[in-house]
């Protein structure tokens, strides 16, 4: 079973980049989306194909919005928001359906209806696939610099804002991973975590200790959701020694030329899933003008 995982930076700008045919080459069953950027009613048509579409927009336009697409029905949808968009290969109607809403930690609760979260029990294999997009954040009051952001100096606002989700999180993905096996489910938590957990996920690591995605704190939160007996970084556990594969590069300068990238898009398995994962990485464009995202498809072949 082929699953992706894919911060598209929005679906009206990835299709006319290629998004389409990287769809119909890799030809994945399973595709987890961040990023969507888009109303019910602004969805391309036909640009997920033959794929069942369950989406959660979030109430920002042009905002955030994830999405899982499968090729075949899935037995079970959940959001934060209690609402998502539920198609078939074909359908182009926009309206939502109600689900069963998911019991949030306290500190989850101001984020869901911002479309960053939605889970399905896939119908031909015992998996529960989640799709996510953590909030980027930002710096701690201390380390903010004026005339050295990008952003105006906020008081470590959008740093406070990252940390409370990252404690409600961190609650609510063992609650989800409990209800999985409870169902006899593996689980599968993927997308863009904005974070590079260690040394060789971001290439200039010695530079980025005081960098929102890679402050002590977010790594050492990350190294927490993880063990042998809870979550295993799947891609890292094939790949264990090597410096990336990244998936995000930025827009500026010769970043994606110079592979000066950092690795924040993850699968994050149970461990029976994670042992069962063959080939894995990430598919990099061959050259900068044919990037479909600023990020690139997380791709892994399990066995099952």
């Amino acid at each position: 079973m082929r699953i992706a995982t894919f911060n598209i930076n929005g679906i009206r700008a990835a299709q006319r980049r290629g998004f389409e045919e990287w769809l119909r080459e890799r030809d994945p069953d399973v595709v987890a989306l961040q990023e969507v950027r888009a109303r019910a009613a602004a969805i391309p048509p036909g640009v997920f194909g033959a794929y069942h579409l369950a989406y959660d927009e979030g109430v920002h336009a042009g905002r955030n919005g994830v999405a899982i697409l499968t090729r075949h029905a899935p037995d079970a949808i959940r959001t934060w928001s209690g609402t998502a968009l539920v198609r078939t290969p074909g359908e182009v109607h926009t309206g939502t359906a109600e689900l069963d809403r998911v019991p949030l930690a306290r500190e989850l609760r101001e984020f869901a209806a911002q479309g960053r979260y939605i889970e399905v029990d896939l119908a031909d294999a015992p998996i529960t696939v989640a799709s996510l997009y953590l909030p980027k954040g930002g710096l701690p009051a201390h380390l903010q610099k004026p005339g050295r952001m990008r952003e105006a100096p906020d008081g470590g606002a959008r740093y406070a804002r990252k940390m409370r989700f990252l404690d409600g999180f961190a609650r609510q993905l063992a609650r989800s991973r409990r209800d999985a096996r409870s169902n006899g489910r593996e689980l599968l938590l993927m997308g863009d975590l904005n974070i590079a957990h260690t040394r060789h996920d971001v290439r200039n690591w010695r530079r980025s200790n005081q960098v929102e995605g890679y402050l002590p704190e977010e790594r050492e939160w990350f190294g927490s959701i993880l063990s042998p007996r809870t979550l295993v970084d799947v891609v890292r556990s094939r790949n264990p020694d090597a410096d990336g594969p990244y998936s995000w590069w930025s827009w500026l300068g010769q970043s994606f030329a110079n592979d000066t990238g950092w690795r924040i898009d993850y699968h994050l398995a149970t461990p029976g899933l994670a042992r069962a994962a063959g080939a894995a990485g990430t598919d990099r464009e061959p050259a900068a003008d044919r990037r479909m995202s600023d990020h690139a498809p997380v791709v892994v072949d399990y066995e099952l």
